[in-house]
């Protein structure tokens, strides 16, 4: 039943691991395609302001509103770049996490795997010794 449990183990993490990296990339595409749909939309709202833009205001305020709409357009693009930088930085480490995971969990059933190889080996060594010691000590 546990040889069972470990061969299912074993099969989930290799799919995982071999599915893994697809994911991430798939991922990365996803997020650059939404970004560049928000550009391009972005793209349209100032091509449509701006065209509608000269109508709304007066020649009075053009002179000093721009000062004041640009700073604080500024600030909103700013704001806007560490809120996206910020995005980045958490999907780049939850997808490492997800990359690294299945083949550290496929590692440390390796590992197990060979150190309770090791274990029996010297197991088997310790009795074949004992055995040997026996077997003198009953000739004697």
């Amino acid at each position: 039943m546990k040889a069972k449990v470990l061969n299912v183990l074993t099969v989930c993490v290799v799919t995982l691991t071999m599915l893994s990296p697809g994911l991430v990339v798939f991922g990365i595409i996803w997020e650059r395609h939404l970004d560049f749909v928000k550009s391009q939309n972005l793209a349209y709202e100032v091509n449509k302001t701006t065209k509608n833009a000269p109508a709304l205001a007066p020649q009075t305020e053009i002179t000093h509103s721009p000062q004041t709409s640009i700073q604080s357009s500024d600030r909103n693009v700013i704001h806007q770049m560490l809120t996206v930088a910020e995005k980045y930085k958490f999907a780049t480490i939850l997808q490492w996490f997800f990359l690294l995971t299945p083949i550290c969990v496929g590692l440390g059933i390796l590992f197990y795997d060979r150190y309770l190889v090791h274990r029996a080996a010297v197991l088997k060594e310790q009795v074949e010794m004992l055995e040997r010691l026996w077997h003198q000590s009953i000739e004697q």
